[in-house]
């Protein structure tokens, strides 16, 4: 007894020595080879495990967590002057995916522990948030270990490293990866892989140099991502230093297993990866080795007689049974098992159905692995032809990354249905709010307008920002969704189409929901920006009117919403056209705005409707709306002028249709090639 009392101190008394820290003076250094008795400041989610693991955050979504070195260390000289440091650490980040993280994890240098309360998850990494994202007062250095691409700091792509000062836009960033011998070799961070990074700071110079590596790799000779910045007028005095993760909508996890710092003392103590503590095992665990030869020859004879029965059996199992080809392989992750949608849908029972439509049903589900809540529509398709190409389109318009778009993890294929798997939105869709559905509140014109700027920077990220165009063809309030924040996100690409940026859209079956559709569109049957741009008008006369684009009276005619606001533009008595409902609280001038673009952007002739960076900088202010008397003073009506292009090309099927909210050859472009 006496003998492991004796041992447990000689561990502690190993562990309190390893952690060699001196400071004041000229020289400060320590080492945490492992966290184990570590005297570290801990906030948030951080927890370090008996083993000695430090765990920033652990396997849930929209976390943040930190972990500082408990005292702060000079780091100015007494002239002013920022000393040189080198810090090393190794870490791993472990995704509950393997193409795709949210978010990462940072090195900081910052003037209190405090700051940690009011930084923000996701995309901020718990470092900063939207009041003081670049203010100089911020004091704070930071290295960057990001894996997702924010359109809002200018990130490069999903897997970088950056260099940050005062602010999430990085002052340098490159992509993962480490130089071997002068060959750049790709890294990705979520690899659920050990790396070590080096982070070094010449005060002479006021270089700053980033090197990566996988754990074990011996530093290489050229660094990773460098940038010349004095940091004088940055860091104050004394300063703590540590590490700071977040998570957004996916479960990761963010680990680091040893950490050295040196202050004006060369570089950093050298880190013994043989020594530091092990990750945990992600996966299955493996058989035994005993059991891996035993059981083969038990069930041997077993298996050899039963083996036809068990293969006609399972093929019976028509529950499960998905339609899967050769060449759907090659997308890999991004298709789901039919099974787990099954499952996390409770077999699509009604209580999940969240809406239905022309295009299919939407349940709500919950995997059984991640625990992700998920949204999965089902849609029947009839034919093979173009669905290859289409299930591409879905795979790739499945990568893009923006806070005002529904985000698409994947798909499905079962018999003769596909399934798309997106990311649920707790509030479901606008229209429901918008039109005062039963125990659903009205939306103010704050929330209103908050919207119509949310779904115009969506479509913008989708036209002009993203690696390719993306045509949506199906704006509309429905295909609107409110995340927790009631935050309007443009979800439903099940009939989006992409395209390199300088070409120009294939010609195609027409589809979309009337009310939305461009005369041009629905004349030639070609989708482009402009067309959106139509729906998108329709969508802003729809979001101020409180009404659908057309409605039909009790004399079965119907009225459009775009000519009875027009009507009233002339008349000068626009705001009678505000929702009423409203009950006059709103703003004039902006409702007055929203009117007029909406109405610009439903204009006839393609040539007058704006371009989306143009709607971007009208609803921001940036820019005064053009003069609508101009553009809108023609002798027909906007209806009667889009009805005189429709005739030509407007097959039956599409002109007979009675609803103002039904969809138009929805499954044309799946059943029918694309």
């Amino acid at each position: 007894m006496k003998m492991a009392k004796h041992t447990v101190f000689l561990f502690q008394l190993i562990i309190s020595l390893s952690v060699a820290v001196a400071s004041g003076g000229d020289d400060a250094r320590f080492a945490y080879p492992g966290f184990a008795g570590a005297n570290l400041t801990l906030d948030g989610n951080a927890t370090v495990t008996p083993d000695g693991l430090l765990v920033l955050t652990s396997r849930k979504t929209n976390l943040k967590g930190h972990a500082f070195h408990p005292a702060p260390l000079p780091f100015r000289a007494p002239s002013g002057k920022a000393r040189s440091f080198a810090a090393s650490f190794v870490f791993a980040i472990v995704s509950d995916y393997t193409d795709f993280s949210a978010h990462g994890m940072a090195f900081v240098v910052a003037p209190s522990t405090g700051f940690a309360a009011a930084a923000l998850p996701a995309g901020y990494l718990a470092l900063l948030n939207v009041q003081n994202n670049g203010n100089a007062s911020n004091h704070l250095f930071a290295v960057e270990l990001d894996t997702t691409q924010n359109t809002d700091f200018q990130d490069i792509n999903s897997n970088h490293v950056g260099i940050d000062v005062n602010d999430l836009h990085s002052v340098q960033s490159y992509p993962t990866g480490y130089y071997d011998a002068g060959v750049f070799r790709n890294l990705s961070l979520f690899s659920r892989e050990p790396m070590q990074v080096w982070v070094e700071y010449d005060g002479d110079t006021g270089r700053i140099d980033v090197t990566l590596a996988p754990a074990g790799v011996a530093k290489p000779a050229r660094p990773l991502v460098s940038a010349t910045y004095d940091l004088s007028p940055v860091l104050t005095e004394e300063s703590y230093v540590g590490f700071a993760s977040a998570t957004g909508g996916i479960n990761s996890r963010h680990y680091v297993l040893g950490w050295s710092f040196a202050l004006d003392g060369g570089p950093a103590p050298a880190i013994d990866i043989t020594k530091l503590p092990k990750l945990p095992r992600f996966g299955p665990k493996p058989r035994s080795k005993l059991l891996e030869i035993l059981l083969p020859i038990a069930t041997a004879a077993v298996v050899i007689t039963t083996a036809t029965v068990a293969a006609l059996l399972v093929l019976r199992k028509l529950r499960y049974a998905e339609l899967l080809e050769e060449w759907e392989l090659e997308f890999g992750p991004h298709r789901f098992a039919f099974r787990d949608l099954y499952h996390a849908t409770d077999g699509f029972k009604t209580k999940h159905l969240l809406g239905a439509g022309g295009f299919g049903k939407v349940y709500r589900g919950v995997l059984a692995k991640s625990k992700m809540e998920v949204a999965v529509k089902r849609i029947s398709h009839e034919s093979r032809q173009g669905m290859r190409e289409f299930i591409a389109e879905v795979v790739s318009i499945g990568r893009l990354r923006h806070r005002n778009l529904v985000q698409l993890l994947g798909y499905c294929r079962r018999k003769g249905e596909l399934l798309l798997v997106y990311e649920y939105m707790p509030n479901g869709s606008l229209d429901k709010y918008l039109y005062c559905e039963e125990n659903k509140p009205m939306l103010g014109w704050p929330q209103r307008f908050s919207i119509i700027k949310g779904v115009a920077s969506g479509l913008l990220y989708i036209h002009d920002k993203w690696e390719k165009v993306v045509i949506h063809r199906d704006i509309k309030a429905s295909n609107v969704l409110l995340d927790s924040e009631m935050n309007g996100r443009l979800g439903d690409f099940g009939l989006a189409r992409l395209y390199d940026h300088g070409t120009d859209p294939q010609t195609t079956h027409v589809v979309g929901t009337m009310g939305y559709l461009a005369p041009e569109l629905v004349r030639t049957g070609k989708a482009s920006k402009l067309t959106d741009v139509f729906a998108f008008g329709a969508f802003l006369l729809e979001m101020v009117c409180g009404r659908r684009p057309v409605n039909a009276d009790a004399q079965d005619k119907q009225e459009m919403l775009v000519d009875w606001v027009l009507e009233h533009l002339h008349k000068g008595s626009l705001t009678e056209t505000v929702d009423a409902r409203l009950r006059g609280q709103y703003n004039v001038d902006e409702a007055c705005l929203v009117l007029k673009l909406g109405l610009l952007c439903s204009h006839p002739y393609t040539n007058v409707r704006p371009h989306l960076q143009q709607v971007k900088q009208y609803l921001d202010g940036a820019t005064p709306l053009p003069d609508l008397q101009a553009t809108t003073n023609v002798d027909v009506s906007f209806s009667t002028m889009a009805l005189m292009q429709n005739n030509e090309g407007f097959d039956s099927y599409v002109m007979s249709f009675p609803s103002s909210a039904g969809s138009v050859d929805t499954m044309s472009s799946i059943a029918g090639g694309r």
